[in-house]
């Protein structure tokens, strides 16, 4: 297998999007609205920011290679720019909604558990696909991550359902979220040139050809939950290009600021 810059692209993407999703739900640890599920979700944070590892040393083996650089997982989470991630803006959102009042809000559970639902939704429909990659590596990473992808999409499933079906509050907070959300999800299946690269190469489908099978799920899951998916939008976000929200300053400064106060360090 050659590397490529596209290829190198690729794995970013992946990689990116399960980080800052991990540091996003990580904020909940300690917060939880039971103890239960402060438990579940910071241990879903920790299968996220697991498979990113995986990703980000795969990713230096590929740069490296390119580049004759001595790259690691920890530069490029750590010591990348803003413009440098190429993650999806939906993952990157703070975890307060529609219903805040301010930016000082109080998360909204709601919010953290349909956008977990979208994006697990999304990743138990490419994760399969990619372990036929023609990147042995890729491969073992997506056999590895589709076992926990599964588990987040029952745990986020259940929640939405419960949700929906339970109180006339829980039903409002989710289909606000629902609502909020949605339009963040087209960023998914817009096509480009690194993932026609990659398709190309077999290393991966385009995000486009698993939409009808994602939009399956996303569909089953509101019928039950007795919630309404919104027509989609015309506005398409552009986190995956490098172009991100408001919020993604703030997310990294929290996130890179030990790492760049004692850079070389160890513990």
């Amino acid at each position: 297998m050659t590397a490529s810059h596209e290829h190198l692209a690729y794995i970013l993407r992946l990689a990116d999007n399960a980080l800052i999703l991990g540091q996003r739900n990580s904020e909940w640890c300690g917060h939880g609205p039971a103890l239960e599920e402060d438990i579940a979700l910071t241990n879903i944070s920790l299968d996220l920011i697991g498979t990113a590892r995986l990703l980000y040393s795969h990713a230096a083996e590929i740069e490296n290679a390119l580049t004759g650089g001595r790259l690691s997982e920890d530069i490029y989470a750590y010591f990348r720019s803003e413009v440098e991630f190429r993650n999806y803006t939906l993952v990157e959102l703070p975890n307060f909604g529609p219903l805040a009042g301010t930016a000082q809000s109080e998360k909204d559970y709601a919010v953290t558990i349909v956008r977990s639902f979208f994006y697990s939704a999304l990743m138990v429909c490419l994760w399969p696909v990619l372990e036929k990659s023609s990147d042995s590596k890729l491969a073992a990473i997506a056999s590895k991550s589709i076992k926990e992808a599964r588990y987040h999409l029952d745990h986020s499933r259940e929640w939405l359902v419960r949700f929906g079906d339970g109180t006339d509050e829980s039903e409002r907070r989710a289909q606000a979220a629902i609502e909020y959300l949605f339009p963040y999800t087209l960023e998914f299946f817009t096509n480009d040139d690194v993932e026609a690269s990659v398709a190309a190469s077999n290393l991966g489908p385009r995000t486009s050809d698993v939409e009808n099978q994602w939009r399956a799920i996303v569909d089953e899951a509101a019928r039950e939950a007795r919630l309404l998916i919104p027509e989609p939008v015309k506005y398409v976000t552009t986190g995956k290009l490098g172009e991100h929200s408001e919020h993604m300053g703030y997310l990294l400064a929290e996130m890179q600021s030990l790492a760049r106060e004692h850079p070389g360090s160890t513990w």
